[in-house]
């Protein structure tokens, strides 16, 4: 028996090496919430290896860290000098990527014609919000438990504009540059566990899965095609948005993204609750208020923050709708009052904390009409299927 046993361990562990090869079908690492409004993995990049914590963003693609003692960070909330720095001299295993390297898609303008010795260096920059980053690419080993990855493209950050963290940035969106695409996951997933802005040490988990096929108990729903000025976003179809019983009469020109890139609604872990352009937020939030009569509206902490409406729930049992997003393909989405409220329990209000363009401020032209922040994500389990080109996910307490 013991023989037959050990057959067939043999038979499984040679069935896995054939149809995985030497990548395990599971890398797992911890992923921890943040008190700004997101959540971060360790990376360990170089040799020997440094680590430093990456903020996971599914609305960019560009993997980088600052790698420079002279980094520059113009009208950021924070100094430069406070910033955790990849230091490039220490290490044995670092290439810069040149302008003529394959994997550089930048129209390097000193590098015209048949120049075989151009020495430029690959540039990169990339915009989030009223903030940018901006730098050159080079190739790392990135290193995992299970796992090293050879020849990685990352980005190295040399200077910044109106930044708002000293993280690090781990894109996720749909690119060759992305995190998952470059380790050659089928799939990526993880569960978020509640933040509410403040730094915790209790981790949930970010898979990347080299499997393929259904996870067992998920609601799957397809990712849109992608406007061609947007093709890093995560678009789904939305039939319908609800909240509670009652269904928002949002014209369909908002649920769905455009041939010039505006409307539709992407899933967004870099972003905090979320944005919903002026249209749609007027309309969210007029059947909001109907609903939510019963409390006393605080027209001062709605000045004070920026957020509308607020609530006073002094005294009060809270009792807030669920927003219920119901998806092509069946899938439906259910985010609990608490998960889209942002709550400030010292003075006993509470505030609906999605953004909008509504006072000009922020603007996403063109872009999503939508955006499902990282708040609305908490407690549910979320697969991106890039192998099939959906997502999955389930209600889990994370």
């Amino acid at each position: 028996m013991v023989f037959l046993r050990e057959l067939s361990s043999a038979s499984k562990a040679r069935a896995h090496l054939l149809k995985y090869g030497k990548t395990s079908p599971l890398v797992k690492t911890p992923l921890y919430p943040i008190d700004y409004g997101g959540h971060t993995i360790s990376l360990s990049f170089g040799n020997p290896p440094q680590k430093l914590s990456y903020l996971v963003d599914t609305g960019s693609d560009v993997v980088w860290a600052p790698c420079t003692t002279h980094y520059e960070c113009i009208n950021c909330s924070f100094s430069a000098k406070d910033v955790p720095i990849f230091k490039t001299q220490l290490s044995t295993s670092l290439k810069t990527l040149s302008c003529k390297n394959p994997l550089c898609t930048y129209d390097c303008p000193r590098c015209k014609g048949n120049s075989k010795n151009c020495s430029q260096v690959c540039p990169f920059s990339i915009q989030y919000g009223a903030g940018a980053e901006a730098g050159y690419y080079q190739l790392e080993d990135l290193h995992f438990p299970q796992k090293t990855f050879h020849n990685f493209l990352v980005g190295c950050a040399t200077i910044a504009f109106r930044e708002i963290s000293t993280l690090a940035m781990g894109g996720f969106g749909q690119s060759m540059l992305s995190l998952p695409v470059q380790m050659k996951a089928k799939k990526f997933a993880y569960c978020l566990k509640s933040h509410y802005f403040d730094n915790t040490r209790n981790s949930s988990r970010l898979i990347f899965d080299y499997k393929d096929g259904d996870t067992k108990g998920l609601s799957y729903t397809p990712f849109l095609k992608n406007p061609a000025d947007t093709p890093v976003y995560y678009y789904l179809g939305v039939k319908t948005l609800m909240l509670g019983n009652k269904i928002f009469p949002i014209p369909s020109k908002y649920l769905a993204p455009g041939s010039d890139g505006s409307g539709g609604l992407i899933l967004d872990s870099g972003f905090g609750y979320g944005y919903m352009a002026s249209p749609v937020f007027n309309i969210v939030t007029n059947e909001l208020k109907k609903q939510m009569s019963k409390y006393m509206r605080s027209r001062e902490i709605e000045g004070e923050t920026d957020f509308i409406p607020c609530y006073n729930f002094t005294g009060r049992k809270i009792d807030i709708p669920d927003l219920i997003y119901h998806f092509t393909g069946g899938a439906t989405m259910v985010v609990p009052g608490n998960m889209y409220f942002r709550f400030i329990p010292e003075i006993g209000f509470g505030c609906f904390p999605v953004t909008t363009d509504a006072n000009k401020t922020l603007q996403f032209t063109p872009g999503p009409s939508i955006i499902l922040g990282n708040y609305m994500q908490v407690n549910h389990y979320i697969e991106f299927d890039l192998k099939n080109n959906r997502l999955g996910f389930r209600e889990q307490i994370c």
